[in-house]
């Protein structure tokens, strides 16, 4: 039965025989097996170390990485799977997985950007290059971060016999129609409160992405975002005003972060999506902005854009969710999240109570600002809460990691 907990959360890690060691980042040379799927995919398989240091418990996890922008080299992205040590040092995923006694494996997905659908194949596949490998695990475990925890939710729903079960962290999962809105509202309403002809921030629309918007947006554009946001204080109020994007209300500043985060996912998914859905997905012809100090005005002026059917239909059919869950599945979401918003698990509770209330399913949601900004304790304790769902037993400490008091180490997971 799905229960939220509004708190952060904290588990007790377990100082025992080897310090936190700082890891600057996952190669393929740590790697126990790696290669390149027949789709051209890249994976990794990690193992646990040899007694006396270490043992295989026989179960596997495997890791679905966040979304990585069309323009970027097809490799695994293990920037997203890095821990603070709480030292000035960072762990990486999958020596952390290693030190509680699983396997890991993870894959590059064999393309970039909306990856959604070709992310659970090649997860699929990477569970049949591990069998061949290494063997047959007990379990499987599936854990996905952002764009990955769409494809871990979409997994355990449709593929119940591959996976024992998952963890979806700050995924689109509740409404992948009402995400592509969410993006083009915040673009064209941007366009009006803070943008105009003779400023000319950004060129193109948001359903029209400019390739020289992408190519230099680090360097030009979003530092023009920056001062049009400082050059106009009212005008970004009212933005989020009307957006809801979140912020953190404690520091003003990340207004502008949260502005840049979610212009960045404009830029650089808008037309990859177009071409993978079959048309342009985003439709705010008859969406009623309100917030503003003149909506009637707002409403009259704002631009306006109109899906293509076969794009909203290969969204209905290929990438929302059902809430038909017959694995264990746990869902992370921060309550301030400005790029995948909170109310996607809300109206993902809604969804599996409405198939069944009894399914095997657990949410958490965590009240703090960012994407994907869980405490690794956080995480642990999502997964930990995983692995009692799934085998009635607790999650083993860390062989190398302690916590001191409430110090939080973040977790730098996904996009």
């Amino acid at each position: 039965m799905s229960r939220c907990i509004k708190t952060s959360l904290v588990i007790l890690l377990v100082l025992a025989f080897l310090p936190a060691m700082p890891v600057l980042a996952q190669t393929n040379t740590d790697c126990s097996y790696q290669g390149t799927h027949s789709n051209g995919a890249l994976y990794c398989i990690t193992m646990p170390p040899p007694p006396p240091y270490g043992a295989w418990n026989g179960d596997l996890v495997i890791f679905a990485h966040g979304y990585v922008a069309v323009n970027k080299p097809l490799e695994i992205p293990w920037s997203q799977m890095l821990f603070s040590d709480g030292m000035g040092g960072v762990i990486s995923m999958p020596v952390l997985i290693n030190s509680l006694g699983y396997a890991f494996a993870t894959t590059s997905y064999s393309q970039n950007g909306l990856a959604v659908q070709q992310g659970i194949l090649d997860i699929l596949d990477l569970i049949e290059v591990f069998i061949a490998e290494v063997g047959d695990p007990a379990r499987i475990y599936l854990v996905g971060a952002s764009e990955g925890g769409l494809v871990t939710t979409l997994a355990i729903e449709r593929h119940p016999t591959a996976f024992t079960g998952g963890l979806a962290t700050c995924g689109p999962i509740g409404d992948f129609r009402g995400q592509v809105d969410y993006w083009g509202d915040f673009r064209v309403i941007f366009d009006y409160m803070i943008d105009s002809p003779t400023l000319d921030v950004l060129p193109g629309t948001a359903v029209n992405i400019p390739k020289s918007l992408m190519a230099k947006w680090n360097l030009f554009y979003a530092p023009r975002v920056a001062d049009a946001l400082t050059a106009n204080p009212f005008g970004t109020q009212q933005l989020f005003s009307v957006t809801g994007a979140a912020f953190d209300a404690a520091n003003p500043l990340t207004m502008g972060e949260t502005t840049l985060g979610v212009l960045w996912y404009n830029v650089f998914a808008t037309q990859d999506a177009v071409r993978k859905l079959g048309g342009q997905p985003f439709d705010n012809r008859e969406r009623v902005y309100s917030g503003s100090i003149n909506d009637s005005l707002l409403n009259a002026s704002v631009k306006r854009f109109k899906a293509k059917p076969a794009a909203l239909e290969e969204i209905a059919n290929a990438y929302e969710t059902s809430g038909i869950i017959l694995r264990p599945l746990v869902t992370m979401h921060t309550s301030g999240d400005p790029i995948v918003p909170s109310w996607h698990q809300e109206k993902y509770e809604l969804k599996v109570a409405a198939n069944n209330p009894l399914s095997p399913f657990y949410s958490m949601m965590i009240e703090r600002y960012g994407h994907c900004s869980f405490t690794l304790a956080e995480m642990l304790t999502g997964f930990g809460a995983l692995v009692g769902m799934s085998t009635g037993q607790t999650l083993p400490a860390p062989v190398f990691l302690q916590t001191q008091g409430s110090r939080a180490e973040s977790f730098m997971f996904g996009q």
